[in-house]
């Protein structure tokens, strides 16, 4: 069974906004009122909570303090999971790229470096997590992404052949991981990152969810 599997952050939705005020309340926790901006940060923000962690105190001259990373983000995950969907919006033409797929015969499913319970609390209040055919996330199995077995094992959730499956992601960990599968990498051009794809090489890029029925039919048919 052909299967086409999502990254989650910056692919199939704009998450930057909750993750970036998640990471804004530790701050202030500590003392130093917001650090991260909204507009300027939404790359690192959908890099994951340590880079933003890090991020931070390195404007506070504190970026090599890994002890303090570890101790605010659990504080992170608490504040993010308070208010997940605050800002989250889905990309426009996500969810009708994806039920387009399923209702093309391909098994659709998403793998996540964002802790399992969190993407399923946000699929959930988006009102998505229902056209998923599988979902893993960071600490689901023993490795994650970009270790191949990440995606492997999904596909295989999800009743697909990894074999016959793509990745379709925002970043060079997604370019990786596929690589490391042996399947192709669809990247996508609108998230925050967009301008660095091409640097990637990665099979295809799309600028719009219109556009990836036609590049899933001509990578894995």
């Amino acid at each position: 069974m052909r299967t086409v599997v999502f990254d989650l952050d910056g692919t199939l939705a704009d998450t930057s906004g909750d993750l970036i005020a998640a990471a804004n309340a530790c701050f202030r926790g500590m003392g130093a009122g917001d650090l991260l901006c909204p507009v300027a940060d939404t790359g690192v923000a959908l890099r994951g909570g340590r880079a933003m962690l890090r991020l931070g105190l390195d404007r506070l001259g504190r970026g090599e303090d890994e002890a303090e990373i570890d101790r605010q983000y659990p504080v992170l995950l608490a504040a993010y999971e308070g208010a997940i969907d605050t800002h989250t919006r889905l990309y426009p033409g996500a969810m009708a790229a994806v039920e387009g797929l399923r209702g093309a015969g391909y098994r659709v499913a998403i793998c996540t470096n964002k802790p399992e319970a969190l993407a399923r609390l946000l699929l959930s209040r988006l009102g998505v997590l229902g056209s998923f055919d599988a979902l893993t996330g960071a600490d689901t199995l023993p490795v994650r992404k970009p270790h191949p077995e990440h995606l492997r094992e999904t596909v295989r959730r999800a009743g697909g052949d990894p074999g016959r499956a793509l990745l379709v992601g925002d970043s060079d960990t997604d370019r990786d991981t596929a690589r490391a599968a042996g399947v192709p990498s669809v990247l996508v051009g609108f998230s925050p990152s967009g301008a660095d794809m091409a640097a990637l090489e990665p099979e295809a890029i799309i600028a719009h969810y219109d556009e990836l029925a036609d590049v899933v039919t001509r990578l894995i048919g």
